[in-house]
């Protein structure tokens, strides 16, 4: 069974429809990216499994039960953390307190804790007393990561992590998902840059106006399918 799984998911931002019968799943202890061009439906898909955008009870599963008409702080308590697009750091807070914001609203303990998130992003020790806005975006993501992870969640959703930062820092970023993923988190990348969603996941699916183009592991999936996937045949 999958852990985590949509079924038929629709979705609409008042009369315009933005998915159109999507399925994805998510099994245990695995990574899957969400990639396709600007518009295709990533962000919502994101926001439709993280109840922020409510849906029939069935269109989104997690371990078996119906979440989908859930609001986004029972999905949370649930285990299903999102790391939204565009970081979203509280400006008054330093890093610590803004990591600490993670672990509210979830009473179960594990893995993660300031001590190990210090452990996976170091930089962030030496700068917790800092205002959290006070950091590279880089930096700023190793926040918004953490806290989502301060949840200890059992689903982590990563919606556009390398947006806007310079290559040598997104491969940072990245450098943390073995990691995320042997503390017990399975993990959805939505990612623009292709090459980076083949190399962190264990299968890809594309999307494409709202709908699901293609899907298979990266050793599958050739760059020419990707493409006709991405962009549509013909272009």
């Amino acid at each position: 069974m999958a852990l985590l799984e949509t079924q038929g998911l629709t979705a609409n931002y008042g009369d315009f429809q933005a998915l159109f019968g999507v399925d994805i799943a998510l099994s245990e202890a695995e990574t899957i990216a969400i990639i396709g061009a600007n518009g295709a439906g990533k962000t919502t898909l994101m926001r439709s499994i993280s109840g922020v955008l409510q849906n029939a009870p069935d269109m989104v599963r997690f371990e078996g039960q119906g979440i989908g008409a859930l609001p986004a702080d029972e999905i949370m308590a649930q285990g299903v953390a999102m790391v939204p697009e565009g970081r979203r750091l509280f400006p008054s807070l330093t890093v610590e307190e803004n990591l600490m914001i993670g672990a509210y609203g979830r009473s179960t303990g594990g893995h993660w804790s300031l001590q190990t998130i210090y452990d996976l992003f170091p930089i962030l020790k030496e700068r917790r007393h800092n205002p959290g806005t006070a950091l590279s975006g880089g930096q700023q993501q190793m926040v918004a990561i953490g806290r989502a992870l301060m949840s200890n969640p059992r689903v982590l959703l990563c919606d556009e992590i390398s947006l806007g930062l310079a290559p040598v820092v997104i491969k940072d970023i990245y450098k943390a998902v073995p990691a995320i993923q042997a503390a017990g988190a399975s993990i959805i990348v939505v990612e623009q840059d292709i090459g980076q969603a083949m190399a962190v996941a264990d299968r890809v699916y594309c999307m494409m106006e709202g709908r699901v183009t293609l899907s298979g592991t990266p050793s599958e999936l050739s760059r020419e399918a990707i493409h006709d996937a991405y962009f549509g045949a013909g272009h």
